[in-house]
């Protein structure tokens, strides 16, 4: 599922992540496509892919495990029989909680990412002289600055972002589910009402807490040029300075990321997840 989602929605993620730390370099998603284009090539979109990667594989197992397990504690809490189907305002709850452990796997990884989709603005920009343009140079320049803690940079700020947008994310995702499955079991739909949802769950979840986004990318990608105010500081600062409407740059290719990719990771996760409860029931 996290394999999936970042195939599909790499180079909107990419230009996300520009024009939230950079907007005064870029009129809108186009102008960020032709430029990346012009400056580094089409491998400028798939910058930051590795640990892309490592970030949506590492949180996705973390959050479907963490989902199920407290799906449980939703229903012990309610006092329901372990088998008893979840309503969708208690799955989008147990979602939520699932998000907080993710965060944990998702920082340090996602932190590596937006500074590597960043770096070339970063120079541009004249906050750093050199960029480090592979994965271990990234990691070992944090490690040598702020130590193994650095990489937990805008933590609460992921925190912030998570915990309220999963509740969202899950919520429209089994919400559209019920739609789509009018009366039937959810478990009989097909790819397209999957797709669908899984679209429609990650539109929510991005427009829900946007600006947190933005503030926890400056946090990340900035912090490279040195020590960076905390997410209230970095908020108001942006706020003051940009005014409110740079908290939403970038928000347009995050949309169409959202729906792609988002689709394309339930798809995943559903069909692979009966494939593997096949294997399982044939022993």
């Amino acid at each position: 599922g996290g394999t999936a989602c970042v195939v599909t929605g790499q180079p909107f993620d990419t230009a996300k992540v520009k024009m939230q730390t950079f907007p005064e370099m870029y009129k809108g998603i186009v102008d960020c496509f032709v430029k990346t284009y012009k400056q580094v090539g089409f491998r400028g979109f798939y910058k930051g892919t590795t640990p892309a990667l490592v970030a949506n594989i590492a949180e996705n197992s973390v959050l479907f495990m963490c989902y199920g397990f407290c799906q449980q504690i939703v229903r012990r809490i309610v006092g329901v029989d372990r088998k008893t189907k979840l309503s969708d305002l208690q799955n989008a709850a147990a979602g939520s909680f699932a998000s907080a452990f993710a965060t944990l796997v998702l920082c340090p990884t996602e932190l590596v990412k937006c500074r590597l989709q960043a770096m070339h603005e970063m120079q541009l920009s004249g906050k750093i002289i050199q960029g480090h343009n592979t994965v271990w140079s990234v990691v070992k320049s944090v490690i040598q600055k702020d130590g193994p803690l650095g990489f937990y940079r805008g933590l609460s700020s992921t925190l912030l972002r998570e915990v309220p947008g999963y509740f969202f994310f899950f919520g429209g995702y089994e919400l559209s589910r019920t739609f789509f499955a009018s009366g039937r079991s959810k478990d009989e739909l097909g790819p397209i009402p999957l797709l669908l949802s899984g679209g429609f769950g990650g539109s929510c979840l991005w427009i829900a807490v946007y600006p947190v986004d933005c503030v926890k990318s400056r946090i990340q990608v900035l912090s490279m040029a040195g020590k960076q105010t905390g997410f209230m500081g970095t908020f108001v600062t942006v706020v003051r300075t940009e005014g409110v409407l740079a908290l939403y740059s970038g928000l347009k290719p995050t949309m169409i990321r959202a729906f792609l990719a988002n689709g394309a990771l339930f798809l995943a996760y559903e069909y692979s997840r009966k494939l593997m409860m096949q294997q399982i029931d044939s022993y």
